[in-house]
């Protein structure tokens, strides 16, 4: 579902991001094949430096369909950034995606705090931040970020994903599969 990017899938996921119900909620928007290309390149050095963690969403047969990224990574934490093509918004991707890309940061990258800048008008990623039983509202607790990430206006809401609370999650589900499983013997 999720591998490493590259120069590969450059022009299939180009196409999709220009898409205008997704361009607008890209934080490394491109306006041609060719600066998305450039983008591709710098993001897959950044990461080779330790200044992010991008992959690419695949679909069931391998198809790329989107990014899921941490940003700005520094003392264990950094800021999530992801986008799926506009005809694989509402199939469960990004959930998938999600859980796969915080297995990673959390148990093999040592990440301890996801962040997410969430624009107030976006409807779609507040729902599906909202969704997550493991994410916190921050703007209170981390109203230092918040005023710093907002730079005096009020455009984005802040919420965390912290590696204990994401633990506590993994352990409840697996709990509740479990006791399905012994219910259904």
């Amino acid at each position: 579902m999720l591998k490493k990017r590259d120069l590969q899938e450059a022009q299939e996921l180009y196409e999709l991001m220009v898409h205008p119900e997704v361009f607008p909620f890209v934080r490394h928007k491109a306006y041609s094949y060719e600066e998305f290309l450039f983008l591709t390149k710098q993001t897959i050095e950044a990461e080779e430096q330790g200044q992010l963690v991008s992959r690419t969403i695949l679909d069931e047969w391998g198809a790329p369909i989107g990014t899921i990224n941490l940003f700005d990574v520094q003392d264990g934490a950094g800021f999530l950034g992801t986008w799926l093509g506009k005809p694989y918004h509402g199939k469960g991707y990004n959930q998938i995606a999600k859980d796969q890309f915080f297995d990673e940061l959390f148990y093999e990258l040592d990440i301890q705090s996801i962040f997410m800048r969430v624009r107030k008008i976006n409807i779609r990623s507040t729902k599906a931040v909202e969704k997550l039983p493991y994410a916190i509202l921050a703007n209170e607790t981390r109203m230092n970020l918040l005023n710093q990430i907002n730079n005096g206006e009020n455009i984005y809401n802040l919420y965390e994903i912290s590696k204990d609370q994401y633990t506590l999650y993994k352990l409840r589900s697996q709990d509740i599969q479990e006791e399905q499983h012994l219910k259904e013997a």
